[in-house]
């Protein structure tokens, strides 16, 4: 959540004059994990909260929620744009505009019936495993398919970027999320304490792994008739999911130490990434549009996330002991 919205203030609020600093340079690399990182911990989430209610009601029951939750996430995305439209973004036709909620929320569908198939979880890593490499090894072929070019725009929008429609695309970026659920399988099935640091230490090599073998086959000659580094190419996205899986333990070792902040903003994920992104582009930011040294735009980010956390904190108690019922539950991953 952190590098979410840093990533956000300084996009919309550090002026142009600073944009090409070497300052500047370095947030926009760290930036570039916080959407990689939002999809991997949903996917993460979504498989160790199925597996903990298994226990409850049942596999099939599990995976019902999970489902449902998928639903709710695709849903609410729509009802962003429609708040972001009615408080003034722009023209009614970015309402259909694939952002990166659409993708969480049908990714995690996606996932939630993977999770269905099978009550092993050997099986659900492999069903995982496949799904990821499936994803991102055909993302450079999804990218030049002619075929793909009769859908409507809406929804091709949704399988490849179209200028204009697509932010975050499901190629590649639904690996992300079903990568994330394969850790969150590993993790819930660690139930030692010697287990989970075993688990630990595995992560932080397959990550350090991945981002190795990712980058130096960036050296090598591509596979692919078309690919791009930056945007397409399955090295880079390999390097950035091994950072996710590395940073697992790196966030174990900040849980274990006094870290309010990062706890509460981390749980209220959904909330902070709702209300942050209008106060950052709405009509609250407009002053600040593009205004900003890249020093006073960190700085900018700092106080946000301590203003954040105290809205949060109010938040809870508001919603302490708050059950939400008929249309409302729709919001009870946003507000719960």
């Amino acid at each position: 959540m952190i590098v979410m919205v840093g990533a956000h203030v300084n996009d919309a609020w550090t002026r142009d004059a600073d944009r090409q600093g070497g300052l500047y340079m370095v947030t926009v690399f760290v930036a570039g994990l916080a959407a990689p990182l939002f999809l991997f911990l949903a996917g993460l989430s979504l498989a160790m909260a199925a597996s903990l209610r298994s226990a409850a009601i049942g596999h099939a029951g599990a995976a019902r929620l999970a489902l449902t939750r998928g639903a709710q996430v695709l849903a609410l995305a729509f009802l962003f744009r429609l708040q972001s439209q009615i408080l003034g973004w722009g023209a009614w036709s970015n309402f259909l505009k694939v952002d990166i909620l659409n993708v969480m929320g049908l990714a995690m569908m996606a996932a939630a019936l993977l999770w269905w198939v099978s009550e092993s979880r050997a099986v659900r890593v492999l069903l995982f495993a496949a799904a990821t490499a499936i994803v991102t090894m055909t993302t450079p072929l999804v990218r030049e398919a002619g075929v793909l070019a009769v859908l409507p725009d809406p929804l091709e929008a949704y399988i490849r970027p179209l200028p204009g429609r697509t932010t975050f695309a499901l190629f590649p970026w639904a690996g992300f999320l079903l990568g994330g659920a394969i850790a969150g399988e590993l993790i819930h099935a660690a139930r030692t304490r010697a287990q989970e640091l075993r688990l630990q230490w595995s992560l932080l090599a397959a990550g350090a792994a991945g981002i190795a073998l990712g980058y130096a086959a960036s050296f090598q000659p591509s596979i692919y008739p078309v690919a791009n580094f930056w945007t397409s190419s399955p090295t880079f996205f390999f390097i950035r999911l091994g950072m996710c899986a590395a940073m697992l333990p790196i966030a174990r070792v900040v849980a274990g130490r006094p870290a309010a902040l990062t706890a509460t903003l981390g749980r209220a994920s959904l909330f902070v990434y709702w209300i942050h992104v209008e106060m950052v582009y709405g009509v609250l930011g407009r002053p600040l549009r593009r205004g900003l040294p890249i020093e006073a735009s960190l700085v900018a980010t700092a106080l946000l996330c301590v203003l954040l956390f105290a809205i949060v904190r109010w938040k809870d108690r508001k919603m302490a002991g708050v059950t939400l019922t008929g249309p409302m539950r729709i919001f009870a991953p946003v507000l719960k």
